[in-house]
């Protein structure tokens, strides 16, 4: 990990949080593409409400990240996505429509039918 990141332990609340479901897919799939364990959450304009959420796996943190741990995984948010997602929950939810990761944003106005868009 990139010393000048910041981390904060995901019972802060104060940045983001991700949820033990959430940290458990990203395991999942990052020991299938042997990979590091690290979620990273962007923000980029688009989507059919202004701004949508983009998700990768990521090779390290990056020294402008904020940096949240659970159950041994990262998500790492750069700083200007993390002013449109702050106090935001990622989880991983399953339902008949299919699987994905989710963001719970009290920054959001209103989103899509789809979850993956947003407007502030």
């Amino acid at each position: 990990m990139n010393e000048s990141a910041q981390t904060a332990d995901h019972n802060s609340g104060e940045d983001i949080i991700l949820t033990p479901n959430a940290a458990k897919r990203v395991a999942a799939i990052a020991e299938k593409q042997a990979k590091p364990a690290i979620l990273r959450l962007a923000v980029e304009g688009g989507g059919c409400s202004g701004f949508q959420y983009r998700f990768g796996l990521a090779e390290e943190v990056e020294s402008d990240d904020i940096a949240v741990k659970e159950s041994g995984v990262t998500l790492v948010v750069d700083e200007i996505s993390l002013d449109l997602v702050r106090g935001s929950a990622v989880d991983f939810v399953e339902s008949l429509g299919g699987s994905a990761f989710q963001v719970t944003n009290p920054n959001a106005a209103s989103g899509c039918g789809c979850g993956s868009s947003f407007s502030v």
